[in-house]
């Protein structure tokens, strides 16, 4: 499944380190997805749940909350109320930058903080809670024993999962102010609940008081056997079955472009993502494509570098081109494969080339012909190929213009 990866600026001013899972074909909706409390986007969970909702058409949205993972800022700082706001500038972006997200899906206090942002998100038709507390207040239970010293110095370290955090007496003032029941209440979104019999970290009371606060549509699946994590990879396709099924009723699927019957050039529009230092967006007509540099001279490898599009252009080109030959003149060609690289070479070492001096560009195609074709065939085939209209362009005289934007 296509993933990109990328930042955008939180609440509190910070960038914040999203990933987005895409179908390999159209989308049908885009979704929303709120981790566990100190996880992070990467978690299991939350991967496995965004990539089946990917292949079954449904994009989904996931990020750090600040201090968390790859983003910016000090958790200390972060409360839940930040995290709530920065659900709400997530589909900000998505609505900014593709379209605003119709599925809601948090998991653990993640679950809390969807319901709470789901009335300020208002494409939002569907919001799906995974082991959700029915008060954000539960997660102080982790660290009861040191909230009297929280609140007496202003701040603790805590131990939770495991590893050391730091919470702020501000944190605990947040949550003990929250009222989700009563935002549960006046949800006015068909809402699902999910959540395990067993699960011991936040009991299945908490769905129960959910389920009870809402108002139809509601919906409750239970998660027998799975833990609080869903640490079992089947339990995770199992949430992101029920929720892909589920959500289908109430949202309205996102409408596909109309294909593009003119026969005049369409523009391309390349721009700056700012997520890294070389990531851009190249847009289209209605497909839109991240380009980007490797690893090794500063980029993240998040999409084709400029050179990687230059022979792309001339591969598909090459391929299309023999592929309506072969079909006009009924021949049994099977596929076409074009693997293509680019160098440079020093121009003494060119013996067909006019320039004789410094380097050259160079590219190396090879062509796999599949098929039951005779040698004829296949000749005239390879003759073909240099006949595609990227070949020609790349090999005659180009004149680009260039101006500045008004």
């Amino acid at each position: 499944m296509p993933h990109e990866r990328f930042q955008f600026t939180g609440v509190g001013g910070h960038q914040l380190a999203a990933a987005l899972d895409t179908p390999d074909g159209p989308i049908k909706a885009y979704a929303l997805f709120a981790h566990c409390f100190t996880c992070g986007k990467d978690v299991l969970a939350a991967k496995r749940i965004a990539v089946a909702l990917a292949a079954k058409g449904i994009a989904t949205l996931r990020f750090d909350f600040t201090g968390l993972g790859s983003s910016e800022g000090d958790f200390a700082n972060s409360t839940f109320s930040s995290n709530v706001a920065d659900l709400v500038r997530a589909a900000d972006h998505l609505r900014e930058t593709r379209q605003a997200p119709t599925i809601l899906i948090g998991h653990s206090l993640g679950g809390a903080a969807i319901l709470a942002a789901a009335g300020q998100i208002p494409e939002a038709k569907a919001v799906a809670t995974i082991a959700a507390p029915s008060d954000p207040g539960h997660v102080t239970h982790f660290f009861k024993d040191q909230i009297e010293d929280i609140r007496a110095q202003g701040e603790g370290a805590v131990s939770l999962a495991g590893r050391p955090f730091r919470i702020k007496r501000e944190f605990l003032d947040d949550v003990a102010e929250q009222n989700l029941m009563a935002k549960v209440k006046s949800l006015r979104k068909a809402l699902l609940i999910m959540h395990s019999p067993t699960d011991d970290t936040v009991g299945i009371d908490n769905a129960t008081n959910i389920f009870i606060a809402a108002r139809h549509p509601k919906s409750f699946v239970s998660l027998a056997g799975a833990d609080h994590l869903l640490s079992g990879k089947q339990d995770a396709a199992y949430v992101a079955g029920v929720i892909g099924a589920w959500a289908e009723r109430y949202i309205a699927l996102a409408p596909q472009p109309a294909p593009d019957t003119g026969s005049a050039p369409r523009s391309v529009v390349v721009q700056e993502t700012r997520a890294s230092k070389f990531q851009q967006t190249v847009t289209t007509g209605p497909h839109r494509l991240l380009a980007d540099e490797p690893a090794a001279v500063g980029g993240q490898d998040s999409g084709p570098g400029p050179y990687d599009f230059v022979l792309a252009g001339l591969g598909a080109c090459t391929s299309m081109t023999m592929r309506m030959y072969a079909d006009r003149k009924s021949l049994p060609l099977d596929r076409v494969t074009v693997t293509l690289t680019h160098s440079k070479i020093y121009a003494r070492d060119c013996e067909e080339c006019e320039t004789r001096e410094g380097m050259l560009d160079q590219i190396d195609r090879v062509i796999r012909i599949d098929g039951e074709l005779d040698a004829d065939q296949r000749k005239r085939l390879m003759e073909i190929a240099d006949k595609c209209p990227v070949h020609k362009t790349l090999t005659s005289e180009i004149r680009i213009v260039t101006k500045a934007a008004e």
